[in-house]
């Protein structure tokens, strides 16, 4: 069974999590609780279901601190928190629950493999073809080995350049208005500024909103924390606010180096104006600023004012 949630997609069979085609890295228990609670999302998965999926009985394990470990390591791949949840929400003594909206796709079906056991038996070799089948052998390492010889210049060459491109970190966006029942959706702006990122090409720009660190509080972050982390050379912060009796999104684009902001924007909108729509305005500009002052893309030019 495939999931969708978000800009993320889930493999159950396979095991594996991706986020806009990229799979990421997560160890195989905290996959089975992801597993298990993205297949009764909106329900409440009790803390002794969640032990029996994952240790089998008899298993001697701390649990409480197995369970942690498997529910941090899941929050910090979705890039979720405890205090402001997401996607996992932990209900106090009686489990958690897969808060996001999932849909469920029924995968294709797998094509069949022949086992290799169940072939004909072979031929006797004459002895004339068992040398014309050594020197085909022989011939075919050969090429198996300069095609390895390729695929490592390639590697490397591709490694240099991933290394030599920019990465912009995107930070969780905060929630200053006052009113927590904005909280949920201004956090997941940050998704979408992944998401519209993203879309400029892996070669071009590395793009990261995983890291543990960038889902702290705005009083708590650490800027060198974060570089230290991500290896990200850029920064990406956004700030809902009432200003004069509206809304308003405060956008920053900070160089990690030394901490100096390169671009500052804010968005205003009238107090019951959709959030969505801020979105995707937000989005647009902070697209264009990453687009000319991270990559030299001097037509890209986003708007002095909202």
């Amino acid at each position: 069974m495939m999931y969708r949630f978000g800009v993320f997609e889930f493999d159950a069979d396979a095991v594996v999590l991706k986020r806009s085609d990229r799979i990421l890295s997560l160890e195989p228990q905290p996959a089975r609780a992801l597993a298990l609670l993205l297949s009764r999302a909106g329900e409440v998965v009790t803390r002794d279901e969640m032990r029996v999926h994952l240790w089998p009985s008899g298993t001697h394990v701390d649990f409480d601190r197995g369970l942690a470990y498997c529910i941090g390591q899941l929050r910090a791949a979705l890039g979720d928190t405890a205090d402001n949840p997401r996607f996992v929400q932990t209900l106090p003594r009686r489990g958690f629950r897969f808060i996001a909206p999932v849909e469920k796709v029924a995968r294709a079906p797998a094509e069949t493999i022949v086992p290799l056991d169940s072939a004909a038996p072979p031929a006797a070799v004459a002895p004339t073809s068992a040398r014309r089948l050594g020197i085909w052998f022989a011939a075919t390492a050969g090429l198996v080995l300069a095609a390895g010889s390729v695929a490592g210049i390639w590697m490397v060459l591709r490694d240099r350049s991933s290394a030599s491109r920019p990465i912009v970190a995107v930070a969780v966006f905060d929630n200053e208005t006052g009113d927590a029942g904005r909280s949920l959706r201004v956090a997941g702006m940050s998704d979408v500024i992944v998401d519209r990122l993203t879309a400029l090409g892996p070669e071009r720009i590395g793009v990261t909103g995983n890291a543990t660190t960038l889902r702290q509080p705005r009083v708590t972050r650490d800027l060198q924390e974060i570089g230290r982390q991500t290896r990200a050379t850029f920064l990406v912060l956004g700030q809902l606010q009432t200003k004069d009796g509206q809304l308003s999104l405060l956008m920053q684009l900070i160089k990690l180096d030394d901490g100096t902001h390169v671009w500052a924007r804010r968005i205003t909108r009238p107090q019951n104006d959709p959030l969505d729509k801020l979105d995707e305005e937000a989005a647009r500009q902070i697209e264009a600023a990453v687009r000319q002052l991270v990559l030299g893309d001097a037509s890209a030019r986003p708007d002095a004012s909202g």
